[in-house]
């Protein structure tokens, strides 16, 4: 795996910068068909994705940089919005798309659940485009395995350890989004109540999380045994499980808003 696709002189293009771009074309292609078909103004959409898109990189890097180097917002404050050196963490930009959806649709006056069941499909779609981007770059690397289907980073600027066999945990993510993306898929025709996608998206996702986790080798750690990741998918799919009961009787008791 090469993580450049283009250089020249001390120029380059990486591969990652272009995956994560097509992952977000790719979302966007699928939130405006949806849109369509939900009877939403499509020009939400792109309206949204706009702050969707600057409170995602900004979360993520704040995440990243509060859980693995928290010293740098009061030493090196000119590195917090350095991306460009690398440091971002799915769950950060995801909690930020989050924060941005619900600020905007307060704003535009439409209904949360079910402006986040128009994205939910979009959302982990992206994300499955975009672990291409990490197999590339060679981020979210596993631990070193035996196993016959390992894989081992030999460019030297790859983000992994070089000529280790490792766990090919980026191939294990973008298989459980792509499992995911078919579940919620299949079932947004047939939701009982706004917000059920979504909430069946964040407890699936959330879970994922959980077990893929004891074999990533690059894991940002709250202490030396609990990723920050299998905090964020227990938390999830806590709020997510309690959210989704009370919806679902709200609904039966005909009170849905």
């Amino acid at each position: 795996m090469h993580p450049v696709f283009l250089e020249f002189q001390s120029f380059e293009i990486r591969w990652y910068g272009i995956l994560i771009g097509m992952a977000f074309l790719a979302g966007t292609g699928l939130a405006v068909r949806e849109a369509g078909r939900k009877g939403f103004d499509r020009e939400l959409i792109y309206d949204f994705l706009f702050y969707a898109l600057l409170a995602g990189i900004f979360s993520a890097r704040l995440y990243f940089l509060s859980i693995f180097d928290p010293s740098i917002f009061g030493e090196h404050p000119g590195e917090i919005l350095a991306i460009w050196n690398g440091g971002l963490s799915i769950q950060g930009g995801l909690l930020g798309g989050l924060i941005a959806g619900i600020l905007f649709c307060r704003a535009r006056r439409i209904s949360f659940w079910d402006f986040a069941d128009l994205l939910t499909p979009s959302v982990i779609l992206g994300q499955a485009v975009g672990r291409v981007a990490c197999v590339l770059n060679g981020c979210s690397f596993g631990k070193p395995t035996l196993l016959p289907w390992a894989v081992t980073f030999t460019d030297p600027r790859s983000a992994a350890p070089r000529d280790i066999p490792l766990h090919p945990t980026q191939f294990y993510e973008m298989g459980a989004d792509l499992l995911i993306f078919l579940l919620v898929w299949n079932l947004r025709k047939r939701t009982r109540f706004g917000g059920e996608l979504f909430l069946i998206w964040a407890m699936a996702y959330g879970g994922a999380r959980i077990f893929l986790e004891m074999f990533r080798g690059d894991s940002l750690l709250i202490t030396p045994n609990l990723p920050a990741a299998r905090l964020f998918g227990l938390a999830s799919m806590a709020a997510a499980a309690g959210l989704f009961l009370w919806r679902r009787a709200r609904t039966t008791a005909g009170l849905q808003s």
